[in-house]
């Protein structure tokens, strides 16, 4: 399972990792570029943003989305790497068949970089343009991906649709799915357990790799998915074997569905900056200055005339 980062593409250990990251913008700040940037930089990476688009969604679901040229989201990628060694590629939803073209172009430059893609519930969205879009992430996107990501459900309903059987599919039945796409690994996320726990497994084609069991939440999350496949695409940038960045990415995400919130009135949103909270505790409990140095300045009202 080692998904090694090649020499030419080996990042200045001066430096942290660089992870190219194609997502729409989410301005709930649940999922998409925002969600991203801030789980890659929280394992240690740094993140080279490509935006494709924009969805118009609160904290409760998405209305709508507007997606960019594929010409405005080459040039981004392209840009970036004519100057940046980058170590891994992340594909989250980029919004049209033209975008998903673009970047798999773009990917057969560079085959020796690992490019994890996440395939988010789309169930928002016209049944016409889903169609369109998995056909294409499948055809072009799919066999240029080292690892797919998703939720079992999802992945379920995309790669195997005409699935008969009484039973529900495995990580594996779905693995070997998307490995006849040239897939050759495959994250499943979301698989019902017993006892009130879920499961996320790794699979290959021909087994199962690692799998591990996290007790179920009861709360609606938005993001938990962007927040895992961005997590786990860092630790690989930053060399570790796939089996380890599994167990970390999942740890890392159980850690922030653990402290998620609710900045508005719908879903809870992971709390991908949960490791900061002891640095503020501790600045709180300061007893040379229990209220902080920040206390004393008061902020004036928006009262400026327009």
């Amino acid at each position: 399972m080692q998904t090694p980062v090649p020499e030419e593409t080996a990042q200045d250990p001066a430096h942290p990792p660089c992870v190219l990251v194609f997502n729409a913008n989410d301005p709930s700040g649940a999922g998409g570029l925002s969600g991203d940037v801030t789980a890659i930089a929280s394992a240690g990476a740094h993140a080279l943003p490509v935006i494709t688009g924009t969805y118009a969604r609160d904290t409760a679901e998405t209305f709508d989305h507007f997606p960019f040229e594929e010409e405005v989201v080459a040039e981004q990628a392209r840009t970036l790497l004519e100057d940046v060694s980058v170590q891994a590629i992340k594909v989250g939803f980029v919004g049209t068949p033209e975008n998903l073209s673009a970047i798999a172009e773009m990917a057969t430059d560079y085959p020796e970089v690992p490019l994890i893609a996440y395939m988010p519930n789309l169930s928002w969205w016209n049944e016409v343009q889903i169609d369109l879009y998995l056909d294409a992430f499948q055809e072009l996107v799919l066999p240029q991906t080292t690892v797919l990501v998703g939720n079992h459900s999802t992945l379920w309903r995309w790669l195997l649709p005409d699935w008969d059987a009484e039973r529900s599919p495995s990580a594996r039945d779905i693995a070997r799915a998307a490995g006849e796409y040239g897939v050759p690994y495959t994250l499943v996320t979301g698989i019902p357990a017993p006892e009130q726990y879920i499961e996320s497994a790794l699979s290959s084609p021909q087994t199962v790799l690692a799998s591990e069991r996290l007790e179920r939440f009861e709360a609606v999350f938005s993001g938990a998915g962007d927040t895992l496949s961005a997590a786990l695409t860092a630790l690989i940038a930053s060399g570790c074997d796939l089996g380890e960045a599994f167990a970390e990415a999942l740890g890392y995400l159980d850690h922030c569905l653990d402290g998620g919130f609710r900045p508005g009135m719908g879903h809870v949103i992971p709390d991908r900056l949960f490791w900061t909270q002891a640095d503020i505790e501790d600045t709180d409990a300061d007893e040379d200055d229990p209220q902080g140095a920040a206390s004393h300045m008061e902020l004036p009202p928006h009262d400026t005339q327009h």
